[in-house]
């Protein structure tokens, strides 16, 4: 069983900055892999960013040069840097993480973008 607890999410105008947090119960190294999906009103959740157990990472076109997606082995966590936010980008965002056997979700946390 992996727990995940997000943390981050907050207000914020257009063009700036938020750093979203994501730390796992286990050790990273049990995890082959980290996501961060979002959801926002009246949509289907959405991959935005994952980072494998290689640093491999992959990301949605529509957040591709402005969010970067990393981990601090140490702490057990995954981070999803956002930058150049747009009002589009508003939505609960979640973690996820994958062992060889299950997958995990965060709670979420909401991030708003907005003036």
């Amino acid at each position: 069983q992996v727990q995940l607890v997000e943390s981050g999410g907050g207000l914020v105008q257009p063009g700036g900055s938020l750093r979203l947090s994501c730390a796992a119960s286990a050790s990273i190294f049990s995890i082959t892999r980290m996501s961060w999906y979002r959801q926002a009103p009246g949509e289907e959740r959405e991959l935005v960013a994952d980072i494998t157990s290689y640093n491999s990472t992959d990301y949605a076109d529509s957040v591709k040069g402005r969010f970067t997606i990393f981990r601090d082995n140490a702490k057990n966590t995954v981070y999803l840097q956002m930058n150049s936010l747009k009002a589009e980008d508003t939505a609960v965002y979640y973690c996820r993480a994958f062992t060889r056997t299950s997958g995990y979700w965060g709670q979420g946390t909401q991030v708003t973008v907005s003036s």
